[in-house]
């Protein structure tokens, strides 16, 4: 090839949108809820998180109300109007109360932006584990669709199975939120190179389906940079008892900040 006839230098690749912090406060529930004073506020959590910086609120409402209550759901989402640029997503079993929130929302006309079906029983101590294709398609889809019919964005809790993503995406899902427990605990053990590896194969899959991807479970400050760098495409992480901990101890705006710096980090060049 002769002088001046180089080749064109390769288009950039886009950046990353940068992922999403919402902030789950069923724990300021749970502790409100141990006496009859109504406090922590429930509510004030959520302000105070989001005048900090978080794009956006979390609530798990449990058939047994042993944290979020229904009058909380009501009153966090009236409360999101004045946070039009932030987003409200209810999580839980759709089998069980979610899809009430879902229609009940709707039909007094307050925001919810996304909600994640979770397969957990009403007894169960916390999410464990996600849905499972082909068995879970026939009763979600049409949940799905009704969510839909609100304009509402229906996220699946999933482990990271790369090939149950297309099933995933074949029902109707939007997004997958992956269960983050392995991940987390195997950083803990400080092994956890194959659990990234199996995240971002998943995340591969999600993307080529055509599917959002969320994450949330055990994410905290020390494992949740690690995991964003190793994990292509997570638009949201939904953070909950580890942020709410730190809270306790930095307060919740500190709180908060730090996690975006952490978010910050993991979105800025490093020395791998």
């Amino acid at each position: 090839m002769g002088q001046g006839s180089a080749l064109p230098d390769a288009a950039p690749a886009p950046p990353r949108q940068k992922t999403a912090l919402s902030v789950n406060i069923n724990k300021v529930a749970l502790l409100r809820n141990t006496r009859h004073l109504d406090i922590p506020s429930v509510r004030r959590a959520a302000e105070l998180c989001l005048e900090a910086g978080a794009h956006g609120i979390t609530v798990h409402p449990r058939p047994d109300e042993r944290h979020i209550r229904a009058d909380d759901v009501y009153e966090i989402a009236a409360m999101m109007k004045d946070w039009p640029h932030c987003e409200f997503n209810i999580e839980g079993n759709p089998l069980q109360n979610l899809m009430h929130f879902v229609r009940e929302l709707a039909a007094r006309g307050l925001p919810l932006h996304q909600c994640t079906f979770v397969p957990d029983a009403e007894d169960q101590f916390t999410s464990d584990h996600g849905w499972s294709f082909p068995d879970d398609a026939g009763p979600l889809q049409p949940l799905i669709e009704q969510a839909h019919d609100r304009n509402v964005r229906v996220s699946l809790f999933m482990d990271p199975i790369p090939e149950a993503m297309a099933a995933a995406k074949a029902i109707g899902a939007d997004r997958v939120e992956f269960y983050t427990e392995s991940y987390a605990r195997s950083h803990a053990e400080g092994h956890d190179a194959e659990a990234l590896k199996r995240f971002a194969q998943a995340a591969q899959a999600a993307v080529a389906a055509h599917l959002g991807v969320n994450a949330g479970h055990d994410l905290n400050r020390d494992n949740l940079t690690g995991f964003l760098r190793a994990v292509p495409g997570v638009l949201e992480v939904s953070i909950g008892h580890a942020l709410i901990a730190d809270a306790l101890e930095m307060g919740y705006a500190a709180a908060v900040k730090d996690y975006l710096r952490c978010i910050d980090e993991a979105f800025s060049p490093h020395v791998a």
